[in-house]
């Protein structure tokens, strides 16, 4: 049964690097913890098992030669021997009482495997405690002359300092792992300058220096959106020296018709030519200012708040009502952006507001890592099936609302969409809550 995503996609990395460590340091952990275990289980179980065995064996031995011996100072001298030669303290109670059994750690998996190899491998009553005694082992053990007491290390039977191997282990693999991850991100550093190149590229802002390194496909990536750059670099280029022509060549002729209007006897006839002169010098002017997109400004640290502010005034000057609100009030937006064009398209967005609406409300909201332009009127809106259209150079929408009404050139959002998607934004449509349209500029910072 497949998970829905989103129950553990929220818990991974977002980050290229991040998901990198991630895949490379999970299996590496995952391979210690299993190493780990089977060590554990295989290795220091097994040795502590069999080291238990061994002094059991030797205490079976010893306990035959105690009972075989009859004389009470050769017993002594037995004991005294097998201490020093075995390393063990040693002594017989005589007439001692023993009640078999077990003591140790209620959660430790090498005491309960050396006890429980102890009492299986003693061939007489036994009982062994592995807490009273501090690193050391009681074990006591009833052959016919009493109870046989024998007080070894727990070194004597469990693996000598198995700790070391796991340090070891995990040691290694930190240092090699910090050693792959310095590789791993000078590996992903390219990929993290080609993706800021190619931001800033979006947004409009001057190119950042980039030179492709790193892994074959990277490079090729790189090489790839410098030539693309580079085409659309020359593709603007053109078309801005294309336009300058067209604007000297289209110029030329309407200045001989406007002198020879001027010089004609001012006829009804000859006004009417004279205002069609104007509205085709209005529309060549939109024409040019749509299609150049501001792209020769240089972007600078903007305050957004401060193009907003004075454009309002402007407005409000002029006898229209428009509020502004800032959320949050008390922290100006400023980003990279190109003035003008920012300008010229907040003031587009506002003159259509205040064009057909009575009341316009102006709110920039910063809160998040976009910051939104929103205006909003009371005027007639625009229907949702031509929220698309509205934004097509040329286009005047038919009769609920034409938004170049009165000599316009039908081209006042096309520049505004122009301007913003110049700088990775856009502007899209909505109900306003007075009534009327909701325009939104998100611009990213």
């Amino acid at each position: 049964m497949e998970l829905p995503s989103y129950r553990y996609k929220r818990f991974l990395p977002r980050s290229l690097f991040g998901r990198s460590v991630m895949i490379l340091v999970l299996p590496v952990a995952l391979l210690q913890m299993v190493v780990a275990l089977v060590f554990i289980e295989r290795h220091w179980t097994g040795v502590t098992r069999q080291l238990a065995k061994e002094f059991s064996n030797e205490i079976n031995f010893l306990s035959d030669l105690l009972e075989q011996e009859t004389n009470p100072l050769e017993r002594e001298a037995l004991l005294k021997n097998a201490s020093e030669s075995l390393g063990y303290e040693m002594w017989v109670v005589p007439d001692g009482s023993l009640a078999p059994g077990i003591r140790r750690p209620a959660f430790s998996i090498i005491p309960r495997i050396l006890t429980e190899t102890v009492i299986e491998t003693i061939t007489r009553p036994a009982r062994i405690d592995t807490v009273a005694l501090d690193k050391r082992v009681d074990l006591q053990v009833e052959i016919i002359h009493g109870i046989l007491h024998v007080t070894p290390r727990e070194s004597r039977m469990i693996a000598s300092k198995p700790h070391l191997l796991l340090v070891w282990m995990v040691g290694a693999a930190f240092i090699l792992l910090i050693i792959a991850v310095m590789f791993m991100r000078n590996q992903i550093r390219p990929i993290m300058q080609l993706a800021d190149a190619a931001e800033a590229f979006g947004k409009g802002q001057p190119a950042l220096p980039f030179k492709p390194t790193g892994a074959e496909e990277i490079r090729r990536a790189g090489s790839a959106f410098h030539h693309m750059r580079g085409r659309i670099e020359r593709q603007i280029s053109q078309r801005t020296m294309m336009l300058s022509g067209v604007s000297h060549d289209l110029r030329t002729p309407l200045t001989r018709m406007r002198l020879a209007l001027a010089l004609s006897d001012q006829n009804p006839e000859m006004k009417a030519l004279k205002r069609d002169v104007d509205e085709m010098e209005h529309m060549i002017d939109g024409f040019l200012a749509f299609a150049r997109g501001e792209e020769s400004e240089t972007p600078a640290e903007t305050d957004l708040s401060e193009i907003t502010e004075a454009i309002i005034e402007a407005e409000r000057i002029a006898g229209h009502d428009v509020t502004l609100t800032m959320i949050p009030s008390d922290s100006p937006p400023r980003m990279l952006l190109r003035p003008g064009a920012i300008s010229r398209c907040i003031q587009n967005l506002i003159g259509n507001a205040v064009k057909y609406g009575t009341k316009v409300n102006v709110t920039l909201d910063s809160r998040l890592n976009r910051i939104n332009v929103i205006i909003e009127d009371d005027g007639p809106g625009i229907p949702e099936t031509d929220y698309e259209a509205a934004f097509r150079p040329f286009h005047r929408l038919d009769p609920a609302r034409n938004m170049d009404a009165g000599g316009g050139s039908g081209l006042g959002l096309s520049i505004a969409l122009d301007a913003a998607r110049a700088h990775g934004g856009n502007i899209t449509f909505d109900k306003s809550a007075y009534g009327g349209l909701k325009v939104i500029l998100s611009l990213p910072r």
